[in-house]
């Protein structure tokens, strides 16, 4: 059963904020679209380092996400570069959804009160929200930034280490202070390979819709740490425009469009009488 998500009213840092936790192989919170028209997952498309998810114009979507860890998480949702909560340009330090050991919960459209949201739903990216608020930049991404929650720290008196630290362990420990921060399913380097054309092919964004009974509360979060743990992000675009990008398979392309074909039969058939 989904459980109602947990807003964070005002997002705080720890008074001495410390280098970000290491970070695991496995990730703190997935995230996944699902569509509330057909109610099925959309399925998920790697490409150069990069994860693309199908939307269907006119649909309805919802932001599923999963806390797979015993601890509690504060997840900043950023839909086209703007945060889901507050609709400001995003960034990772602003408010976003707690969510409690190995919840998960589905976030269903722009936060408007601690009551309801406006819809998000798949649209043409002149009509997206991004774009109508004069920022259509990064319309087609979904990503987000996930914090740890600071624990309580206990004083141990220092003892003097019976020998001197290896050079291997403090090189090991310098390396543990990086975030992990990658595009969903790469291997955490940067894709600059990337052309520049599936940028400006960009056809659909995501709509400010109707809006729709969505209560949650306010509770009060330290971050670990001013920097996220774990960035993720999905980019999404309609099937026609990722098929022509060949990101979906070559099956999709050439059967899955009403288009005229060359040979669409197998014999001449009679015309009609009259």
């Amino acid at each position: 059963m989904i459980r109602k998500s947990l807003l964070l009213a005002a997002a705080v840092l720890a008074a001495a904020a410390t280098a970000c936790q290491p970070a695991s192989a496995r990730s703190l919170v997935d995230i996944d679209l699902v569509d509330r028209d057909t109610g099925q997952w959309l399925p998920e498309y790697p490409h150069r380092g990069r994860i693309y998810v199908p939307g269907e114009p006119g649909h309805r979507y919802a932001v599923r996400l999963t806390n797979t860890s015993g601890e509690r998480v504060l997840v900043v949702l950023s839909v086209d570069g703007v945060n889901a909560v507050d609709g400001r340009t995003a960034h990772p330090s602003q408010a976003g959804y707690v969510l409690a050991p190995w919840q998960s919960t589905e976030i269903a459209g722009w936060r408007k009160s601690m009551d309801d949201v406006a819809q998000f739903y798949f649209t043409d990216l002149p009509d997206s929200y991004a774009a109508r608020t004069g920022r259509p930049e990064n319309v087609g991404v979904i990503g987000i930034a996930v914090f740890r929650e600071s624990q309580p720290r206990y004083y141990e008196p220092p003892y003097p280490p019976p020998y001197p630290p290896y050079a291997r362990d403090e090189a090991r420990a310098k390396s543990t202070n990086a975030p992990a921060t990658a595009e969903r399913g790469s291997s955490g380097h940067a894709d600059a390979s990337a052309p520049a054309r599936e940028i400006a092919q960009q056809r659909i964004g995501t709509g400010h819709g109707a809006r729709e009974w969505a209560p949650v509360s306010s509770t009060n979060f330290v971050r670990a740490s001013s920097r996220p743990a774990q960035v993720v992000q999905l980019r999404y675009d309609d099937r026609d425009n990722l098929a022509a990008m060949g990101i979906l398979p070559q099956l999709y392309r050439y059967w899955g469009r009403d288009e005229p074909r060359a040979f669409p039969g197998a014999f001449v058939p009679d015309p009609p009488n009259g």
